[in-house]
């Protein structure tokens, strides 16, 4: 799990991202990994921010990822399988499990409202790595409400909480204020990741280059705040 800290004195990285992303998840593994070996781990804060790949997908829990593919980029279903084999092999290298043949086509935007209810928690590394999970390895509808209060419990929500949640229009203005963010500051494709508002990454780079923006913008935080609590 990616390390979340409250501290007022932590460094700052945002990440943007779709749960609908493959992409995402392996880069999400892949800062994990670089965070392992960065010395001042404990002293780092995730921000986890929402993006919609496609806001107007529709859910269609009958259609295959594969054809979905197809339509949307003007590919094959030859061309979408290849692809979506090549993301798979990706996932397996940092031990993620892909099954694109169960993933179901879905719009993402009350999981991200979801996501929203459980950063008010703290609890925002937790359903990041369920709706990740539940998507591309366990073929869950993501849009499916009661899909989402299942998922949203098993990380320690309220139940309650969380349907009160999605009969309303509860968090859909901090989802759309973190996409209108995006844009703002060029967002074009996800996963985006900003380190102490200075560096950016975008998409799934490797560990190495991760820990290189670590160890980067820490240099420069540290400079800027030499007062801070010390790594364990």
């Amino acid at each position: 799990m990616l390390v979340r800290s409250k501290k007022e004195q932590d460094m700052k990285v945002e990440i943007w991202s779709d749960i609908m992303c493959p992409f995402c998840y392996i880069g999400k593994r892949r800062l994990e990994n670089a965070l392992k070996e960065f010395q001042h781990k404990n002293d780092i804060q995730i921000f986890w921010k929402s993006f919609q790949l496609n806001p107007s997908m529709k859910t269609e829990p009958g259609k295959n990822i594969n054809q979905y593919l197809a339509e949307v980029k003007g590919w094959s279903m030859a061309e979408a399988r290849q692809a979506n084999e090549y993301v798979t092999k990706m996932a397996k290298e940092v031990g993620l499990n892909y099954d694109f043949n169960k993933a179901v086509v879905a719009n993402s935007f009350d999981a991200h409202r979801l996501i929203q209810l459980a950063k008010a928690y703290g609890k925002g590394d937790e359903v990041e790595e369920r709706l990740f999970k539940a998507y591309f390895t366990e073929g869950k509808n993501i849009a499916d409400h009661e899909t989402l209060v299942l998922l949203g419990t098993e990380i320690g929500l309220s139940s309650e909480t969380i349907k009160k949640m999605l009969s309303s229009n509860e968090y859909a203005g901090d989802v759309e204020n973190d996409i209108d963010e995006a844009s703002r500051i060029g967002v074009r494709g996800v996963p985006y990741f900003v380190f102490n508002d200075r560096y950016a990454i975008s998409g799934a780079q490797a560990t190495e280059t991760f820990l290189g923006a670590l160890n980067k913008a820490w240099g420069e935080w540290e400079k800027e705040k030499p007062v801070h609590s010390s790594s364990t």
